[in-house]
């Protein structure tokens, strides 16, 4: 069965070297459950569909389904059945140590955010931190994507 294991951190913009590139995410989220989460994404010039269950009680490990699909169906899903449930984001993948660090600069209506996340291996996996690693938020639903469509973080910040 397919495991998501990853931690998640805030991002303190003034030790963060300045950032260049990246690829824009552009995601729509379908009504799901309070423990399932279908999200259709644009990563470049690919479209993919995902299906998330519900966290652990550690935050750090859930089920998650993930196909590539045509980029036509994946604009039509996010244009047609997302609505305002759309987020968009650059991604930045830095590695550090042994792991690929990806890093989200927020835009639209929670431009200022900066989150990192580095998917792991095993729950009990050691991570090197970078400096500018502000506070960890594994678990705190409010910074998962699918809340923050609904509860922008600017509004609660």
């Amino acid at each position: 069965m397919p495991h998501e294991i990853e931690r998640k951190f805030l991002v303190n913009p003034d030790l963060l070297e300045t950032l260049s590139g990246g690829t824009l995410l552009r995601q729509g989220y379908l009504e799901t459950s309070e423990i399932t989460t279908v999200r259709v994404r644009i990563k470049g010039d690919r479209g993919f569909l995902s299906v998330k269950g519900p966290p652990d009680e550690s935050g750090m490990v859930r089920l998650e389904f993930e196909y590539e699909i045509p980029l036509t169906d994946a604009q039509t899903i996010i244009d047609t059945l997302c609505g305002d449930r759309v987020l968009e984001k650059v991604r930045h993948v830095l590695r550090i140590g042994e792991h690929d660090w990806e890093v989200d600069v927020f835009h639209g209506r929670n431009t200022g955010l900066i989150l990192a996340e580095v998917e792991l291996g095993g729950i009990n996996e050691s991570v090197q931190y970078p400096e500018w690693i502000e506070c960890e938020v594994t678990g705190d639903e409010r910074y998962y994507n699918r809340r923050l469509i609904d509860n922008p973080w600017p509004d609660w910040r």
